[in-house]
């Protein structure tokens, strides 16, 4: 049980400290992994980036994933028998959203590069593993060097899935239990994060790594 997402992101972040200063990017799921993922990149001394994608829901049941969309790339996993104007309509409204997103969270700034990287997918737990699947195929189309997943809680059921996928080299998970329901079981405090909050999280740490780039680079002038 965690007291709440704070204790969750410190719990991972000493699990990964050997992560410490290296060539790392932490990417967070919003909403939710955004304020374990700050934790998690100021712990290590990296840079946090977010998951701008989302999921292709099948047009009988939206829950279900057929695929997924980024603003680059697009993956269909169980889209045979669909047709191909439904897949091309929701692309195009999904890749509205991301792109109202993108500015949202990034405004002036560009995303981290991914490539030769070490990247640790972060979020507050996973129910099936649909999300952290998609968006680590997503990753891998970007060429890291290794593929972490980070997580503080998933039905045990959910982890031979993710070690199982040729796009994730390493699963961190601090419980896996049997009798899981939902995330916000695992919690005392899992209230909602809202997009304000998100936002603002992935602000602050963006220009604290900022300034500590500037500071190392006054002291490292001639």
């Amino acid at each position: 049980m965690f007291k709440d997402r704070i204790d969750a992101g410190l719990q991972l972040a000493a699990k990964l400290k050997d992560y410490k200063d290296k060539d790392v990017v932490v990417l967070a799921i919003p909403r939710g992994g955004l304020p374990l993922g700050s934790i998690v990149a100021k712990s290590l001394n990296a840079p946090l980036d977010v998951a701008l994608s989302k999921k292709i829901g099948h047009p009988y049941n939206k829950e279900y994933a057929i695929g997924a969309v980024s603003m680059e790339h697009i993956i269909l996993s169980d889209a045979a028998e669909i047709e191909k104007g439904y897949i091309d309509k929701q692309t195009a409204k999904i890749r509205a959203k991301l792109k109202h997103r993108y500015q949202q969270y990034y405004k002036e700034r560009k995303p981290e590069s991914l490539q030769n990287k070490v990247v640790i997918i972060v979020d507050d737990g996973i129910a099936t593993g649909n999300t952290i699947l998609v968006t680590a195929e997503l990753v891998h189309a970007q060429k890291p060097k290794k593929t972490i997943v980070a997580i503080p809680v998933a039905p045990r059921s959910a982890i031979p899935r993710l070690e199982a996928s040729p796009y994730i080299d390493q699963v961190i998970c601090l419980l896996a239990p049997h009798n899981f329901h939902a995330v916000g079981q695992f919690y005392k405090n899992f209230q909602q994060v809202s997009d304000a909050e998100a936002i603002s999280i992935f602000g602050r740490i963006h220009t604290s790594n900022r300034r500590k780039r500037t500071k190392r680079e006054r002291f490292s002038a001639p």
